[in-house]
């Protein structure tokens, strides 16, 4: 184990180890011969997300019931954790399995988890959430998607952008405003089926980094979905089941950004103990030793923070506050660790074919998406 990383303490138990094993085997031989051919098409095959069903590795914390692997949060990060050591940012399992699925698991009917979870289990329905809008991305109380009741059907209009997933999904879970004078109450979550009239994908987005990733535009011209298709008991419930379950979101970022800390301090620290400069080694001077100790510093305390909230999120302790200060603070170290490492590699650092290049644009994102990191800071603030 390097200097920087430790075993996750809630991942030790066999069943756990077993899991890492097949999804680590599966990342290295399913993922890492294509992509480079994701990066460049923009998106992910649907055969890996079938293959990725078909061992068991999607909706992990799911009950077996609706087709599931019965397994719990602490699961799903494992396979999280073994995708990120790839640096394979664009498949987006962490919004199908880590988000769609939990919303339908906690305030799905029985005939809507029936439908749609043992699909999602087996790769056979990719899932999104549309939140994010091209006036506004994290003031989601103010969105201007629209649902209106007529008979016993909603007409769904709007637009949403940078939705993960919003290429090739089959069911989108749909945040729009039911009662437009109601601020966050007024806002509702529907399901979406991708085939539904009125639908239509606009562009997949041309980002920075993740290349692999199908962050598409989503558009909504009056889509009629039954009443059904509205996802809890009642309209304006929409603005407290993403408050609910957000944190878990901000929670699969921080692991995320752990593991890419983690990555990068190792890959630096082989790098300078073979690259030579001036007739020794670059590790053999006081100030690459100082920047990757304190990096690897950053890595353990980054490791051993987030690994307190990924069991307490288990344990069904982690309150909210704390998520936001693991995604804030995890996020921007990522960023600033990748940058530290970068500059140790010198103009190698800046070509593409050098992994940590890759990894410096795919990280520049965690920073924005999920709620950016000042809306992190008011939410910590609300609670001090």
């Amino acid at each position: 184990m390097s200097a920087s990383r430790q075993a996750p303490s809630w991942a030790a138990d066999p069943e756990s180890v077993a899991l890492r094993e097949t999804a680590r085997k599966f990342f290295e031989t399913a993922a890492v011969p294509n992509q480079a051919r994701w990066a460049e098409q923009r998106f992910v095959d649907r055969e890996f997300w079938l293959e990725a069903g078909s061992l068991g590795l999607l909706c992990l914390d799911i009950p077996a019931e609706y087709g599931g692997g019965g397994g719990t949060f602490a699961h799903e990060m494992i396979v999280l954790e073994e995708q990120s050591r790839i640096n394979e940012p664009g498949w987006g399992n962490h919004v199908h399995s880590g988000i769609v699925a939990p919303y339908l698991l906690a305030y799905g009917t029985e005939a809507q988890k029936q439908t749609w979870l043992p699909k999602m289990a087996t790769g056979e329905v990719v899932a999104a959430i549309a939140m994010s809008e091209p006036g506004g991305g994290s003031d989601l109380a103010n969105m201007s998607t629209r649902a209106v009741a007529e008979g016993e059907d909603y007409l769904i209009s709007g637009a949403k952008t940078f939705i993960t997933n919003g290429g090739s999904a089959d069911l989108i879970v749909v945040a729009a405003k039911t009662d437009l004078a109601g601020g966050a109450h007024g806002v509702s979550l529907f399901l979406v089926d991708a085939t539904t009239p009125g639908f239509r994908r606009g562009r997949i987005l041309d980002k920075m980094g993740q290349h692999s990733g199908d962050t598409a535009e989503l558009f909504f011209d009056d889509v009629r979905v039954p009443a059904s298709n509205l996802l809890g008991e009642v309209a304006g419930q929409g603005f407290f089941q993403l408050m609910t379950q957000l944190p878990q979101e901000r929670l699969l970022l921080a692991v995320a950004a752990v593991v890419s800390i983690e990555d990068a301090v190792d890959i630096t620290l082989a790098y300078t103990k073979e690259r030579h400069a001036f007739g020794k080694p670059l590790f053999a001077k006081q100030h690459v030793k100082f920047e990757l100790a304190e990096c690897a510093t950053l890595a353990r305390v980054a490791r051993t923070f987030v690994d307190d909230c990924v069991t307490k999120h288990t344990e069904g302790t982690l309150d909210s506050a704390t998520a936001s200060m693991a995604k804030y603070w995890a996020s921007d170290v990522q960023c600033q660790v990748i940058d530290r490492c970068l500059q140790l590699f010198g103009g190698y650092g800046y070509m593409r074919e050098y992994p940590i290049s890759e990894m410096y644009t795919n990280a520049r994102a965690q920073r924005i998406y999920g709620g950016a990191n000042e809306i992190m800071k008011e939410l910590i603030a609300r609670s001090l």
